[in-house]
């Protein structure tokens, strides 16, 4: 928080912006072609090909914000450069805050440099993990710098109580999805919404940015901290946005056990059947049994996978193969993350190392190279040992191109080429993401769709609805996209094809014939399109709160 507050208090106009676009492309202000402002196909499904699975999500932090403070206020997500230079001409703003992440720094300083030239009498408030960059203060022309929770900080900043309750809002969690050419309806009854429970891991481990940004090891900020307050927000959304899925957006939902279990009370007693896609820790969710799990709702785990020669403790005691095989069993979807180059890894046994992560066959697969990012613990031992390497761009550090540390036993150029190792080979091994989830939808289908509890079989028939539908015509042209390149997968893909037809009968069989070639067709020219280096950006959001308060 600050105890200097804005003269017009919350008379004061405020706008919140996150970075100009483009973004999958090079340009003079540090955008990359290989960092596009898609999460899965960035860091997940990039090896994929026609196959990945594309989408774009909000900048949440500068929702949360606007939606807790009582200003006239606007959010400015995804411009162009020349939009947000027509907002901040068209309309006067008293305060213009800008979000990033380290790799953007360039586009920050433009658009404060930008703020100074079109809007001078604005304060400029640059917040995110751009803030921990060593320095910023000398690279960018902002008169504040916020690190850490914002939500506190801007309200104190403009005369409210920053301890206040948080009023969470209504977020759609992702949108523009598309699979293999094929852009999927924006339909909020098939869409995720976003729950944001608290910032931070309590984890803390030492490449971790999130952790180190919200205080640290043991540190985290709540802004929902019982069962019974994310059961009434909850509640409010499947009302509002009509949805019945939830992405908790908290880096390690299950390490609160009594906060889950409250939860799960609360839907009993409601009948409700939502299912919950969220980040947790081996050792978390160790905690819960497997019918504890699906009685809950859990759909999709995002859990490291980190080497069994580490010693994080997330991992500790726990066979995290036999773990993964158990999840998917029970329907429980997986996005596997797994850190290549740490730093016992050498040439000699990291190929091993990537063959035990593939091994866990996870319905998705994070591969990070193992850096120091400023702000981590990681960075601040890097740079006491002298194994920074500083002439590398800030753009670039986003742990999807090279180290920009000096490695015991592993060259810079030799991170890359390990990385799109694992990539690759678990792509060719396991196959398409698309293809596993299937797989792992129908295990859960399966094992669940006679269950004793109502809200469990209403959950599982709700998972269930594309593979009723499309799916059979998606895996049908998957099975030939791969029948040259990679027979044994295709093989694979056939079959899970035949078990849908076996199981869902006339629809899905009347899917293959008549979406198949469809799916093929499209896949094809997408395939085409890519090669030719097709990019894709999100739309500009603008939203205006209070506006009529303006002054």
């Amino acid at each position: 928080m600050t105890s200097i507050q804005h003269p017009k208090g919350k008379h004061a106009r405020v706008l919140l912006a996150s970075v100009f676009g483009p973004y999958a492309q090079e340009d003079e202000f540090g955008s990359r072609s290989i960092n596009p402002m898609e999460l899965y196909h960035n860091q997940v499904t990039r090896a994929q090909g026609v196959f990945s699975l594309r989408m774009f999500h909000r900048s949440w932090g500068i929702m949360m914000i606007q939606q807790n403070i009582a200003n006239p206020s606007t959010v400015l997500d995804f411009p162009t450069r020349e939009d947000f230079i027509r907002e901040i001409r068209r309309n006067r703003y008293d305060i213009i805050g800008i979000s990033s992440i380290i790799v953007n720094v360039g586009k920050v300083a433009e658009m404060c440099r930008l703020a100074r030239e079109h809007s001078p009498g604005s304060t400029i408030i640059v917040g995110g993990h751009v803030s921990a960059i060593p320095g910023i203060e000398q690279m960018i022309d902002a008169d504040f710098i916020v690190r850490g929770e914002g939500i506190a900080w801007m309200r104190s900043y403009l005369g409210q109580d920053a301890g206040a309750p948080i009023v969470h809002p209504e977020i759609v969690s992702g949108f523009d999805m598309r699979v293999m050419g094929f852009k999927i309806p924006n339909k909020m009854s098939d869409t995720a919404a976003t729950i944001i429970p608290s910032v931070g891991c309590p984890m803390g481990c030492n490449f971790c940015t999130t952790s180190a940004f919200f205080g640290g090891k043991g540190k985290s900020v709540d802004f929902f901290e019982t069962g019974d307050e994310l059961f009434e927000i909850m509640s409010r959304m499947e009302e509002k946005l009509n949805v019945r899925s939830f992405f908790v957006m908290d880096e390690n939902f299950l390490l609160n056990r009594p906060r889950a279990m409250r939860l799960l009370e609360r839907m009993k007693e409601a009948g409700k059947s939502w299912a919950f896609y969220v980040f947790s820790s081996a050792n978390a969710i160790r905690k819960y049994s497997m019918e504890e799990l699906v009685q809950l709702g859990i759909s999709w785990v995002w859990m490291g996978l980190e080497s069994v020669k580490s010693s994080y403790a997330k991992l500790k005691d726990t066979d995290t193969v036999a773990l993964t095989r158990e999840l998917r069993q029970h329907g429980i979807k997986l996005l596997g993350s797994t850190i290549v180059g740490l730093e016992h890894h050498t040439p000699e046994n990291i190929r091993e190392e990537i063959e035990h992560a593939v091994e866990h066959d996870t319905d998705f697969h994070q591969f990070m190279l193992y850096t120091p990012v400023p702000g981590t613990p990681l960075y601040h031992q890097m740079r006491q040992e002298g194994r920074m390497l500083d002439d590398v761009d800030l753009a670039d550090i986003h742990g999807q191109w090279k180290f920009n540390f000096k490695h015991a036993a592993i060259s810079r150029d030799e991170s890359k080429h390990f990385l799109d190792l694992a990539f690759w080979r678990d792509f060719e091994r396991n196959g398409p993401s698309l293809y596993r989830i299937c797989r792992t939808t129908l295990e859960g289908w399966r094992r669940y769709k006679n269950h004793q509890d109502q809200r469990v079989r209403e959950r599982f028939q709700w998972e269930v609805r594309t593979l009723r539908r499309a799916y059979s015509g998606m895996l049908w042209a998957m099975e030939r996209q791969l029948r040259d390149s990679n027979e044994a997968v295709s093989r694979r893909v056939r079959e899970l094809r035949h078990e849908l037809e076996r199981e869902f009968s006339g629809f899905s069989k009347l899917a293959t014939g008549v979406l198949g070639p469809m799916f093929l067709w499209m896949s094809k020219r997408e395939q085409k399109r890519l090669e030719a280096g097709q990019t894709y950006e999100p739309q500009v959001f603008i939203e205006r709160r209070n506006w009529g308060a303006a002054v």
